[in-house]
């Protein structure tokens, strides 16, 4: 493809030579003969400082934001911006060709994106998914590296998406990927918000930055879903010219609620409430499951599918991995899975089990090194203010010290009188609530959901807690 070709659509400040360019990349690892090196300025490196290195290397041209001298440069003026046209245009915009449906928010987008898919698919549609827990072209699964992949995978994905027949595409938005301009120029047919409370301040550094972040979604949409029970709901939309739907359980106003819900171990059951009324049993338990479908059946109907057949398509729909997740043990205990690992998704969890408990709650969890440490006592408070017995382990430690992790949680704990016990090493503390465990007791491994892998001081290692919990039991 030529240089000019993947230039369409960005304001170049200079004059260049136009070549066959072979590749897009902004890692300097991968270049080689005739690649396009984009130069992204990220936290640790910049990549203007190996510009030149790359054209020694075999790269036909540099995408730099300053004039480095450098007789193969392209200036623009933002490189992070142009990275995700650029890319659009090597793989021929196939996003184009979809009909995108995005969702940002603190808690739920993955199990939204992935009972969207089942709908849809139940309605005839093939369909994409693009998140947390893996990547898929119809039934076709790819890893997932990042809940929004790079713009150069990212673009990658759609086309492959397109060659595959897929009709729609449904996926999670960042708010570090909405930041990073990686969607810049992508027009979603529906952006979609679930809800906002504290997370990735180590990152966006203010409350304020990380709303701004989510926010940029809906100014590259035709239709805005959100939650109006939460208090950003409106706000996330505020002066903006997409057409906006509702959702709601309390606020029912909402164009579309949830009334007379039933929850059970074995999921929730509701009236969908908008023009019509249908009655939705969703086989996932918990309160937040009543917003994670209704948002669900939401999109789809803003999308312009029949109620009736929406409404028996969610109710076929099934639950997704590290979320809520029943592990099989035999017992007369129940072991669950769940990936909370912000002070909301913590508390919505533990809640919701409290709700339909007829023993302990009792929650095992930790907190991530190299993030956010303000959210660690405030963890901590919940766990113990909601739990009837916490253990208090490592999750990923990362580069820090898991005891100083654990150390900033039991602060939050002090002054509240719920039994807490602090084994460090994760196998080991589920294995001990396995074996403490009393009938009917809940016990919630929360932290890692759908991880299959630690991240500790010494490196990553393997670690599922499916297995953990299957170790234990055998003992």
């Amino acid at each position: 493809m030529k240089l000019s070709d993947l230039l369409k659509g960005i304001e170049v400040k200079n004059e260049y030579t136009d070549k066959e360019v072979a590749e897009v990349t902004s890692d300097s690892r991968l270049i080689k003969e005739n690649f396009l090196f984009v130069c992204i300025k990220g936290a640790t490196f910049d990549g203007h400082s190996v510009a030149g290195e790359m054209l020694e290397k075999g790269a036909c041209a540099v995408v730099v934001e300053r004039d480095l001298g450098l007789e193969g440069q392209i200036i623009v003026e933002d490189t992070r911006s142009a990275l995700s046209p650029i890319c659009a245009n090597f793989y021929g915009n196939p996003a184009d060709r979809l009909k995108l449906i995005g969702l940002t928010g603190t808690n739920g987008k993955t199990t939204t994106t992935f009972l969207i898919k089942q709908i849809l698919e139940s309605l005839g549609k093939k369909v994409g998914l693009i998140g947390t827990v893996q990547n898929m072209v119809g039934d076709v699964i790819y890893p997932a590296h990042y809940t929004t992949p790079d713009p150069h995978e990212l673009q990658q994905l759609f086309a492959k998406m397109v060659e595959a027949g897929c009709e729609y595409c449904v996926m999670e938005v960042s708010s570090q990927a909405l930041a990073q301009g990686r969607v810049n120029g992508v027009s979603f047919e529906v952006g979609a918000f679930t809800n906002l409370t504290q997370d990735h301040l180590d990152y966006h550094k203010t409350f304020e930055n990380y709303f701004e972040a989510k926010r940029i979604l809906f100014k590259n949409c035709n239709f805005a879903v959100t939650n109006v029970d939460d208090d950003y709901g409106m706000k996330i939309v505020e002066g903006l010219s997409c057409k906006v739907s509702t959702y709601g359980v309390k606020n029912i106003s909402a164009d579309y609620t949830a009334r007379n819900v039933e929850f059970s171990a074995s999921g929730v059951r509701y009236e969908l409430v908008c023009d019509s009324i249908g009655r939705v049993n969703c086989p996932i338990p918990g309160r937040f499951s009543v917003y994670n479908s209704l948002c669900a059946a939401s999109i789809v109907l803003t999308l312009g599918f029949d109620f009736s057949e929406v409404v028996i398509a969610l109710s076929k729909c099934r639950g997704v991995k590290g979320r809520i997740e029943v592990v099989p043990t035999d017992t007369d205990y129940t072991v669950i899975i769940d990936y909370a690992h912000s002070p909301d998704g913590l508390k919505n969890i533990i809640s919701s089990l409290k709700e339909i408990a007829r023993g302990r709650v009792v929650t095992l969890f930790g907190c991530g090194g190299d993030r956010d440490k303000t959210k660690r006592p405030i963890m901590g408070k919940i766990a113990a203010e909601l739990s009837d017995y916490c253990i208090v382990t490592s999750d990923n430690p990362r580069s820090e010290n898991p005891t100083d992790i654990i150390n900033d949680i039991l602060e939050g704990m002090k002054g509240i009188k719920t039994p807490t016990k602090v084994i460090e090493n994760r196998k080991e503390a589920i294995t001990w609530a396995i074996k403490h465990a009393r009938t009917d007791d809940i016990i919630l491994l929360a932290g890692k959901g759908h991880e299959t892998y630690q991240i500790l001081p010494t490196g990553t290692i393997h670690f599922d807690e499916r297995e953990a919990v299957a170790e234990a039991l055998a003992q």
